[in-house]
């Protein structure tokens, strides 16, 4: 059977995506929740900048931690234990960061929710690719990145919802409501066919594939993934060792250090106060525009789930990367020229959208799909792992240093700075980065085991 058979997707695949979204979805909102609220947190505990950063970029230490560990712990327990584990602790974040009683437990609590936020960012997309049919995991990872963004914009319109009662702690505690509905929807799916398969439990992966493939389809994918196996002798430490898992590790974590760098994340966690640098004059004008680029990304998110299949993960990568650059530029030269005076806040505007949007449907969605394909499944869990870890890393040098950018360089070199490092990204990716469209897991690690040229389609 090839992957071009018109085989139906059963239902229950679609809904054991939705379920594991729910963590991109918390991912998305415990990230995004802190751009509205800061504005009045800041104003209560009479934040200086330096503080300001700290509690935005807290969460991001959380995450860095929690990649890390995830990925120690999921080929041990599993990922839908991990899954399960995230959930709990997005829980408890939510809570705890909803009654801090001073900035101090604040952030601790932010930090609590970056754990919860580094675990389920790699495991939610790894879930997703393991259950699926190849061919359509591209749009079916790619929803988790569509939660991510429901997620982003949901937190947008809470803390506009909000801002008239200055109602942060509301803003934070309401995130325990999708947590509630991850635990109990993960506790009635099954865990990866792939990683029972790993751990020898044969009959029971069989039972798992019955419910998400089709009938002739569940013998032939056992086969391929024990031949995978078979390949792969030695533990995670050996296999991450091997000649052929190099260019996917530089791959994933040059992905994941560019996506960052690329400066998506100032636009999240501080798009009210981009908004405020532009000229709108209250916190909820602000909070609104930053509403609208939420759409704008969920919008063509839903565009990236169209095409990830059709046309493919290089072109949407090369495209959006390119439109990146040219928002950056144009966010630039409305700081920039003072002749823009008059209309700043429009071009800053147009730049803001055209970035978003080329982000939204290119190295948005498509990194985390990447890198959920590209590892055999022997390394799957750490070599995800380290790529997220190397994210959240960037995320966190981004988040903590843009204000102290712009105070020092400015707002247009600021994001000219990020516009060179776009430029490097695009170079990167056209140079290294594969395309896997329509391959199964174990074609792609069969690629990397021949030695292939980086670009090879088969």
């Amino acid at each position: 059977m090839t992957d071009s058979t018109p085989v139906p997707v059963k239902g229950f695949v679609y809904y054991a995506v939705g379920v594991a979204a729910l963590g991109g979805l918390l991912f998305g909102y415990d990230t995004g929740v802190i751009s509205g609220a800061i504005l009045f947190i800041k104003a209560q505990f009479s934040l200086s900048s330096t503080m300001e950063e700290i509690v935005v970029s807290s969460v991001l230490v959380g995450a860095v931690v929690g990649a890390t560990l995830g990925g120690a712990l999921t080929d041990r327990f599993g990922r839908r234990g991990l899954i399960l584990l995230a959930a709990v602790i997005f829980l408890g974040g939510s809570i705890g960061t909803a009654l801090a009683p001073a900035v101090s437990w604040l952030i601790a609590f932010r930090v609590v929710s970056g754990l919860a936020i580094g675990i389920a960012s790699f495991l939610s997309p790894m879930y997703i690719a393991e259950v699926v049919p190849a061919r359509v995991r591209g749009a079916l990872v790619a929803v988790n990145m569509l939660a991510i963004t429901t997620g982003i914009v949901t937190a947008y319109l809470t803390d506009y919802a909000l801002a008239g009662i200055q109602g942060w702690r509301y803003m934070f505690a309401l995130g325990a409501v999708p947590a509630v509905g991850l635990l109990i929807g993960m506790w009635s799916l099954p865990d990866s066919p792939r990683w029972l398969i790993k751990r020898s439990r044969i009959p029971e992966a069989k039972k798992v594939l019955d419910r998400l493939r089709m009938p002739k389809e569940v013998d032939p994918e056992v086969r391929d993934i024990q031949q995978s196996m078979t390949q792969q002798t030695g533990d995670w430490k050996t296999e991450l060792l091997r000649p052929s898992i190099k260019m996917p590790l530089i791959i994933g974590i040059g992905l994941a250090a560019f996506q960052q760098l690329s400066g998506i994340n100032t636009v999240i966690y501080y798009a009210p106060t981009i908004f405020k640098f532009a000229g709108f004059q209250s916190a909820s004008a602000s909070i609104l525009g930053a509403v609208g680029l939420g759409v704008v990304m969920l919008c063509m998110h839903v565009v990236a789930i169209f095409l990830l299949d059709r046309v493919g993960r290089r072109p949407l990568l090369l495209v959006g990367v390119a439109g990146q650059i040219v928002g950056l530029l144009i966010l630039a030269a409305a700081f920039q020229f003072k002749q823009l005076a008059g209309i700043v806040g429009d071009v800053a505007v147009g730049g803001l959208v055209v970035y978003v949007a080329c982000f939204a449907f290119g190295l948005g969605p498509v990194f985390w799909l990447i890198i959920s394909e590209i590892y055999p499944l022997a390394v799957r869990g750490a070599a995800m792992s380290a790529a997220t870890v190397a994210n959240w890393a960037m995320n966190l040098v981004v988040a903590v240093s843009f204000l102290t950018l712009v105070e020092v360089l400015g707002h247009a070199f600021t994001f000219l700075a990020y516009g060179v490092l776009t430029v490097v990204a695009w170079f990167f990716i056209y140079k290294l980065v594969p395309e896997t469209k329509g391959k199964s897991l174990e074609q792609i690690e069969e690629h990397w085991r021949k030695g292939k040229p980086q670009q090879a389609n088969s």
